[in-house]
């Protein structure tokens, strides 16, 4: 699979570049928490540092619904870049305008919260931009909103693989205005997935997580050419209740045609292609004091061990079991190609992570030499994170719900015209 990468763009050096990157990152009190998806971004930065081009810099940060909240400004995020790049960031408190022309053609603009030189902004200088999705001609998708956004620059990097699921203004509608290129990270993203699509035998799929509509495509594309795929987390409830086990009062999915299709594909593949659990970790208690009580077990609750056939009326289904960790890794172990995208439990709560953590550990020692290994998922990450394997990884995803769309061979409508 060929890519329209920034590597071809043969006259870059001094050009005013708008950078779409995804730091959809997490903030507590005005800090970055996170910063694995800004590292991933550096080398293309770095790249284009290199060429002395006019970098500005934009992106999405949590969901303002189109509105200024203060709390997901992406000032942060600019003051953690600076920081890990070792290079000035100018964050200018729009994301179109006056402001945001000024600052990159030079000359003063009022509001900038940190001044570039009197002569304006320098080759090699980096301008961040305020959150787009303060702006809902973003989400809509909106031509007015992509050609103001694409005014200043001389060509698009597009370095956002989380969002080109997604037909937004900043991937989608930009390309009417604006030649665009993938960057480093998104031609890394395009061609490590393609390569999980090609894979050698045996494939492993690992599926967990909460929203079985979000992750039943993926299985769908995935039953021919994938020789096992395992499931848990709370969509594996969907699957154990459908079959006319007991799931007791655990998260199951609300959409009765999604739960029938699911069902339909299960007989229709067989229970050795879709593997369920065997056993799992429950509690019969959850804390209903506090808001989102639902996801949180009681001090008081009991945790544990039930076969598949044992789960009683008031228990919580919170995790995997220890025979389904057994049995789940001698597929793993075996596996050529292994894609994991969710966690298998509720993985927030340190008692209800082990299998998630057992299964990022296996993931991880099967990977780099032995397997190809595919990874994505904002907890599956930092379940490998937590592990400190992450690097044996072969690729790990920046992007998962984007992930799932691609290797499910769904519209990708911000790498339209980037795939040659």
């Amino acid at each position: 699979m060929e890519v329209k990468s920034i590597r071809d763009i043969n006259e870059l050096a001094g050009k005013k570049v708008l950078l779409r990157v995804d730091f959809n990152v997490p903030l507590k009190n005005g800090k970055v928490m996170e910063d694995y998806k800004i590292a991933q971004s550096l080398s293309t930065i770095r790249y284009l540092l290199r060429y002395k081009c006019k970098i500005t810099i934009a992106t999405h940060l949590g969901d303002p619904g189109g509105k200024r909240v203060k709390d997901l400004s992406t000032e942060p995020v600019a003051k953690r870049l600076g920081k890990l790049l070792g290079e000035k960031v100018i964050f200018v408190p729009e994301a179109i305008g006056g402001k945001v022309l000024k600052a990159v053609n030079g000359g003063t603009h009022p509001g900038a919260s940190r001044h570039p030189s009197k002569e304006g902004n320098n080759q090699g200088e980096i301008i961040f931009l305020e959150n787009l999705r303060y702006y809902k001609g973003e989400e809509t998708n909106d031509k007015a909103f992509a050609k103001k956004l694409a005014e200043p620059f001389d060509l698009c990097i597009n370095n956002a693989f989380a969002v080109c699921h997604r037909e937004h203004a900043s991937v989608a509608a930009i390309k009417k205005y604006l030649c665009v290129y993938a960057g480093l990270l998104l031609e890394d993203e395009i061609m490590n997935l393609a390569k999980a699509m090609q894979p050698s035998k045996p494939l492993v799929v690992v599926i967990g997580g909460a929203k079985i509509s979000t992750k039943l495509p993926l299985i769908t594309n995935f039953l021919k050419k994938a020789d096992h795929i395992l499931v848990g987390g709370a969509i594996a409830n969907d699957f154990i209740k459908g079959l006319g086990y007991e799931v007791g009062k655990s998260v199951v999915g609300k959409d009765a045609a999604q739960l029938k299709r699911a069902i339909k594909i299960y007989k229709k593949a067989g229970n050795k292609k879709i593997i369920l659990p065997l056993d799992f970790v429950v509690s019969d208690r959850l804390d209903g004091t506090h808001p989102g009580a639902s996801r949180h077990p009681s001090r008081e609750g009991k945790v544990e061990i039930r076969s598949v056939n044992g789960v009683k009326k008031n228990d919580y289904i919170l995790d995997i079991g220890p025979k389904t960790i057994g049995f789940y890794a001698k597929y793993i172990k075996a596996a050529n190609t292994l894609i994991w995208n969710g966690p298998m439990g509720l993985f927030e709560v340190d008692d209800f992570r082990h299998g998630t953590m057992a299964i990022a550990r296996l993931i991880a020692s099967r990977s780099t030499g032995h397997a190809f290994g595919v990874v994505g998922g904002g907890e599956t990450i930092e379940a490998l994170k937590k592990t400190k394997m992450i690097e044996h990884v072969d690729w790990v995803s920046t992007g998962g719900g984007a992930m799932l769309d691609f290797l499910a061979g769904q519209p990708m409508p911000g790498l339209k015209g980037l795939l040659k």
